[in-house]
């Protein structure tokens, strides 16, 4: 589906770009680099454009890599139930990551810290009166279960920073011994931030930190902590600096070291981790590698606020939904499309009007799938359709939204041409009564059906989950869903199909015209209550999920998101005058 539209997005990268193909990009001297300056780096141009908050501004993305990119994001810390405001950011960023492989052909290798000793972890074991460990690993199953509802594909590996604390312990022995960092006779290790000069503040806010809380022995109220002695009844890791847990975040260094070494394509967080967590990771790893540009670019991605709250929601405010309360009430798909009608990096308002715009939306693209297909089977009649400028709005469709989707992820346009295609499909499907014997046109609705099923499994948005919405959640493992819904779905066809042929029957008319219509046959009476029983079983069935649809003496039918959704509803009222 992609192939030629990306081959042509390269080619003209490659034409006008002079990179040329290098196994790492070349460090300069740690002293000779002005800190806050990005540097471009070498290697292989994608032709994508994003926006860096190293430069503050699109750069092209280059990878280190031809068709590969590494690719590290913080994790939660595993303490409490995770809301919308980590699904945000995790989505967001899943569907960023799923863009590159699949429109892209990028290998993407993800890792992700799982944050399993903290403050927090620790408080919340003593209010539970069990151990830390306990704690973590509850929170961080259900993260990963979270996750998994929200179709978020798990990274190539998660690692925990307990199984990591050896690894922590020597990346601060280099650190000490490059001259970066300091020990204190209470056994705390400081980073040593003017012993970097200028290098420090690449995301801003540096100017006006205070620092972080701790010894008065720092040397400077900006150092912050790589290593910090365990208080009485804590747990503790024994350290040349005595018994002790790491830093917030010298974890993250560390493991990303770890695993992708001195160099690194893209790191991912929220945007209220720039500063001090992620301007704390640079200092800490280009000190460490004694090299000039660690990570090449930094995507942030922007909060989720309820509407009419200027503040982020966030589990310190009690603002929260968690992911588990949100899913009784939408679908994991709702919440992508609620995601991608937003650029990655813009702050978002969650509301009921915001989610039922993702669901019309979502909805839209559904009845446009059953009418079309409805369409290809013959069940649905239509006036002659103009399958050339059908054709011509699918090429446009593509070529907009692989563009759109090569400028900074811009999601939002292309959900745009998505709809716009979508909208001039129904446009071409206007039902009539009777068929006119023009040529009918099913190719080009077959050909715009796979390119929308296409860009949908782009985004994570798998619209057969549809199918499967009357049986429980709770009863449905992930290989059952076909099965599932290949069975509902001949229930439905059955179903649908005896229905038809009772309202055929009751609609047909008296051979002669009735008392009060000269001109027209009239229905037979005592068939009426056949046609008000075939009515009020399509009424009863839209609330729970089956959307039938009468087109003159025909009817087509989908399955639609049950819960919640007032659609059915309004189509079933719409229509109600025209099928009796």
């Amino acid at each position: 589906m992609w192939r030629c539209s990306v081959r042509s997005v390269v080619w003209q990268a490659k034409v006008f770009s002079t990179v040329q193909s290098v196994n790492t990009v070349k460090s300069r001297s740690w002293s000779s680099v002005s800190g806050k300056t990005w540097t471009r780096p070498s290697g292989f141009d994608t032709g994508l454009k994003t926006f860096n908050s190293l430069s503050k501004q699109k750069e092209s993305l280059i990878l280190t890599r031809e068709g590969v990119a590494t690719w590290y994001s913080c994790g939660p810390t595993v303490y409490d139930h995770a809301h919308l405001g980590h699904a945000c950011s995790y989505v967001r960023f899943d569907i960023l990551q799923r863009i590159l492989s699949k429109v892209f052909g990028i290998t993407v290798i993800h890792a992700m810290v799982i944050t399993d000793i903290d403050d927090k972890i620790i408080k919340r074991s003593w209010e539970e009166n069990v151990s830390p460990t306990i704690i973590s690993r509850k929170y961080e199953d259900e993260f990963k279960r979270d996750m998994l509802s929200l179709k978020v594909i798990p990274p190539a590996v998660y690692l925990r920073v307990t199984e990591n604390v050896h690894h922590i312990v020597a990346f601060i022995e280099r650190i000490i011994q490059n001259g970066h960092a300091y020990a204190t006779k209470e056994g705390d290790v400081y980073f040593d931030i003017q012993s970097i000069g200028n290098r420090y503040g690449k995301f801003g806010g540096a100017v006006d930190s205070q620092g972080e809380p701790g010894s008065t022995n720092k040397r400077d109220l900006r150092d912050f902590a790589l290593w910090k002695p365990s208080k009485p009844q804590e747990p503790y890791w024994d350290s040349p600096w005595g018994r002790g847990r790491p830093g917030w975040h010298i974890e993250c260094s560390t493991i990303a070291s770890s695993v992708f070494g001195s160099q690194l394509d893209i790191h991912s967080g929220g945007i209220d981790l720039a500063f001090p967590h992620h301007e704390n990771e640079v200092a800490q790893s280009e000190a460490y590698h004694q090299c000039g540009q660690w990570a090449n670019y930094f995507l942030h991605s922007g909060h989720l606020h309820l509407k009419g709250s200027a503040e982020k929601m966030s589990k310190s405010l009690k603002n929260y939904v968690t992911i588990k309360d949100f899913l009784q009430s939408y679908s994991a798909n709702e919440f992508r499309m609620f995601c991608l009608l937003t650029k990655y990096r813009s702050a978002i308002d969650y509301s009921d009007s915001s989610m039922l715009e993702a669901r019309n939306s979502l909805g839209t693209i559904s009845t446009f799938i059953h009418d079309a297909q409805s369409y290809m089977k013959g069940q649905l009649q239509c006036s002659s359709v103009q399958e050339a400028f059908l054709w011509e709005r699918l090429a446009e469709t593509k070529s907009s939204v692989v563009k759109a989707l090569a400028e900074d992820f811009d999601t939002p346009r292309a959900i745009s041409a998505l709809m716009n295609l979508v909208y001039h499909g129904n446009c071409q499907l206007q039902p009539v009564s009777k068929a006119d014997g023009a040529a009918r046109s099913p190719a080009v609705f077959a050909a715009m059906l796979s390119y929308i099923r296409d860009v949908l499994d782009v985004f994570g948005i798998d619209l057969l989950q549809s199918q499967i919405l009357l049986l429980p959640c709770c009863l449905l493992q992930e290989s059952d869903v076909l099965s599932h819904g290949g069975n509902l779905d001949g229930v439905v066809e059955q179903l649908t199909r005896f229905r038809s042929e009772v309202r055929a029957f009751a609609l047909t008319r008296q051979a002669g015209p009735t008392t009060g219509s000269p001109n027209k046959p009239g229905l037979y009476p005592e068939r009426i209550p056949l046609l008000k029983a075939c009515d009020s079983l399509r009424n009863e069935l839209a609330p729970l999920g089956v959307l039938i649809k009468d087109r003159g003496t025909t009817s087509t039918w989908e399955i639609t998101q049950g819960k919640q959704d007032q659609r059915g509803q309004r189509v079933q009222e719409k229509e109600q005058d025209t099928s009796s």
